[in-house]
């Protein structure tokens, strides 16, 4: 599934593509991608024909972009997308040939914007924008939360590690306490979204790899500064991913203008089971791990 930065790669192309752009029709090809939408397709098209996006903005693995009304005036609510497992927003003059196009969406001024999507779990929906008791997705020059709007599916998920918020020491220090609270493994503990949004299987296990720690260690036993180690090479993989484009291992995982990132050529323990690790050389081994894999150096990991 696509995380932090292939879908920051994603919205940072919308934001380069549709901005200012007035929507002018909606097409629906497969009421399934729209099924989040509590009066399917027709509603869709009601509450979008004729609005304009005026910013694209991410939380975690979440986009959305925002709507002005045919008044110009700003609305309560926005397009939300999930990309699921294979979900792609293009920019294309023309992809009615694609076999999996789920939405169409007829843009002015330009080429118009195609969800695609193989497996059809990822989906797209006008959701209400609700204010939030953090202060939604960004912050001011100090650090500090400002007022924003969250869609209200988005609203129960902890910001990102890239959010300007967590840079800020308190907030991080209010992380990392919340990350030590439970028992359960640090894995468990980044994979939830509740905690910090936006990591998934690939980056948690590149994480702990870099930070030397073992996925099944418990989060509370560990020490405030193994945590915030943990956390900073957290946040330093994904923003070497987003520079790359993000990870893709197949046709899936592409930006807005369909070219595949190219981070997977630097990943130095997740899908390398069997190969050196790159700081030992020790084989790198795969164990399962909730329905998935976790993938590490038996050696720069040890099982505490």
């Amino acid at each position: 599934m696509p995380e932090l930065p292939e879908v920051e790669t994603v919205r940072a192309g919308l934001a380069d593509h549709v901005l200012g752009r007035p929507v002018t029709g909606v097409r629906v090809l497969r009421e399934r991608a729209v099924r989040r939408q509590a009066g399917g397709a027709a509603e869709l098209e009601a509450l979008l024909t004729g609005r304009t996006f005026t910013a694209a903005v991410r939380r975690g693995k979440f986009c959305w972009l925002t709507l002005a009304g045919p008044d110009g005036e700003p609305e309560d609510h926005a397009l939300l997308v999930h990309l699921g497992m294979s979900g792609q927003l293009l920019i294309s003059e023309d992809a009615r040939s694609n076999p999996h196009l789920r939405v169409h969406l007829e843009l002015a001024g330009g080429p118009d914007l195609w969800f695609v999507d193989q497996r059809t779990f990822g989906y797209l929906t006008v959701a209400d924008l609700l204010p939030t008791p953090d202060g939604g997705p960004g912050g001011d020059a100090g650090g500090a939360p400002v007022a924003a709007l969250l869609p209200a599916p988005v609203a129960h998920i902890g910001r990102d590690l890239l959010d300007p918020v967590l840079a800020a020491p308190a907030a991080r220090a209010a992380l990392n306490r919340r990350v030590r609270r439970g028992r359960r493994g640090i894995k468990t503990v980044l994979l939830d979204q509740t905690v910090t949004a936006g990591i998934g299987n690939i980056y948690a296990d590149e994480a702990l790899w870099r930070a030397g720690v073992h996925y099944a260690r418990p989060a509370d036993r560990m020490r405030p500064g193994t945590v915030a180690a943990v956390l900073d090479a957290a946040e330093a993989v994904m923003r070497q991913a987003l520079v790359a484009g993000g990870t893709s291992f197949d046709a899936l995982y592409v930006n807005v203008n369909g070219a595949s990132g190219y981070f997977d050529r630097s990943l130095a323990v997740y899908g390398q089971e069997g190969r050196p690790c790159p700081r030992c050389g020790t084989s790198i081994m795969r164990e399962a791990f909730a329905n998935r894999s976790a993938f590490f150096c038996p050696r720069c990991q040890r099982r505490r």
